[in-house]
């Protein structure tokens, strides 16, 4: 029985491997395992409202009743779950995918993604063609419900509003043609910044760069930056739970950074506590976090891995290296409107810029790379790399993470939505850093050549 969902969902290209029966068949089953009250809402995509219609469909054919939450980011779904108390829910998104993908996500009632357990139970049933509709007496209710606006007042409880809007701080924010368009312009501006926007239309062809937010497709944000004078820039992904920040210098700042600074800000009145994070975070955050008498938790790569464990530990603080801060106190799940403001609220209450705090986290030049690798190569690929590899230590908890005694790493990991192969490396400096991650793009790419050689 072949894994339908991902690290994060079930994502497809439309009509191919996402089709209309796949996503009311999971939805059906989810409804099923998680309970009668769900809510659905979706990002923008244009295959969007078809899913989300095949999505509510289900839910009301095995008797659930559907609470639509319409067009909203991720977090904001997840946070009105929790909220209202309802069973669960399913978003409609391929988060940073391409256009042509979509997929469901499948949220528990607590306001984190659904374990990997519940995964595994909703395709069993899924497989066995379960659950059967309900008689017509028994078909669920569908109701509508606009939550954003309770959202914003959510996360805005969480930081000094007044501490921030004495600061009149100007920030710049590229939603990427995104749903974090209808909340992170509106937190900004209630927290008294000065906002600059690019791409802040909502369009499901993401025409004014990638859906995924990396420092190389932010140089629409850097440039209003340099012409405002913008203390911080942020540029989102497609359904707004993962943020990448952008300094006052210009400078893009990875997520374990952010992670790090957030982390030392929280454990500064709340020492001792844990930290959840990915083996793609450097190092560096564990002597921030041991600092300040806590612990870190390792985790293998993916937010529902992360936010389970959140919950399950009571962590208040997680979060990965690709911008995805979790802040427990309002959600257990990545959210990037709610990342921006505690950094702002960082910011302000410490009194200095961006760049100087980034500055102190102790952690070297980060960087990440991909290479396609067929899905039937990838494990393989894992195999054999140790085999080219000079590291001293290896680290297989997920793909395969090569160490050195100088600080150095690199980690290769095969995606569990695309056929392709992520590349993560830390060094000391930017030139180590790109040096390393060319060389094992390299190493990697002549393996799965002559694996395929081979085949």
């Amino acid at each position: 029985m072949p894994r339908l969902f991902g690290s994060n969902g079930v994502r497809g290209v439309v009509n191919q491997e996402l089709t209309i029966e796949l996503a009311s068949g999971i939805a059906a089953a989810a409804g099923y395992v998680l309970g009668r009250e769900m809510a659905v809402g979706r990002d923008g995509r244009t295959s969007s409202p078809m899913i989300r219609d095949a999505v509510v469909a289900a839910l009301l054919s095995v008797g659930c009743n559907v609470h639509d939450m319409g067009v909203l980011p991720t977090p904001v779904l997840q946070y009105l779950i929790r909220h209202l108390g309802l069973d669960g829910g399913i978003m409609v998104t391929a988060s940073h995918n391409p256009p042509e993908f979509n997929g469901v996500k499948v949220e528990a009632g607590d306001g984190a993604e659904v374990s990997k357990e519940t995964e595994e139970r909703i395709e069993e049933l899924y497989y066995r063609g379960e659950p059967r509709p309900v008689p017509w007496d028994q078909v669920g209710m569908e109701t509508d419900y606009d939550g954003v606006e309770a959202y914003i007042d959510a996360v805005l409880s969480q930081v000094d509003a007044d501490a921030i809007r004495e600061k009149g701080y100007k920030v710049a924010l590229d939603t990427g043609n995104g749903v974090a368009t209808l909340t992170a312009p509106q937190v900004a501006s209630r927290l008294g910044c000065s906002v600059y926007t690019v791409n802040a239309e909502i369009d499901g062809t993401f025409p004014g760069r990638g859906s995924e937010p990396t420092p190389e497709n932010l140089g629409a944000l850097k440039e209003i930056m340099k012409a405002t004078g913008a203390h911080m820039g942020v540029g989102f992904d497609g359904d707004g739970d993962r943020s990448i920040v952008i300094d006052e210098n210009g400078v893009a700042v990875w997520g374990d950074k952010t992670l790090s600074l957030v982390a030392d800000w929280y454990m500064e009145t709340h020492p001792g506590a844990t930290v959840v994070t990915s083996v793609s975070t450097s190092a560096g955050l564990e002597k921030v976090v041991e600092a300040r008498g806590g612990r870190v938790h390792w985790e293998k790569v993916g937010s529902v891995l992360l936010s389970r464990a959140m919950v399950e530990l009571g962590a208040p603080i997680g979060g990965e290296e690709n911008g995805g801060i979790m802040y427990g106190p309002h959600l257990p799940a990545r959210d990037g409107t709610m990342a921006m403001a505690l950094l702002l609220h960082v910011m302000a209450e410490r009194g200095r810029p961006l760049s100087e705090l980034i500055a102190e986290q102790p952690i070297g030049a980060k960087g990440r790379d991909r290479i396609p690798c067929p899905n039937e190569l990838k494990e393989e690929l894992l195999r054999r790399l140790p085999e080219v590899a000079d590291a001293p230590e290896v680290n297989t908890m997920d793909g395969v993470k090569l160490s050195w005694p100088d600080g150095r790493w690199v980690m290769v990991r095969p995606s569990g939505t695309e056929p392709i192969a992520r590349i993560y490396a830390e060094a000391e400096t930017e030139e180590k850093l790109v040096a390393l991650i060319d060389e094992y793009k390299e190493k990697a790419d002549e393996l799965i050549k002559s694996l395929k050689k081979k085949g």
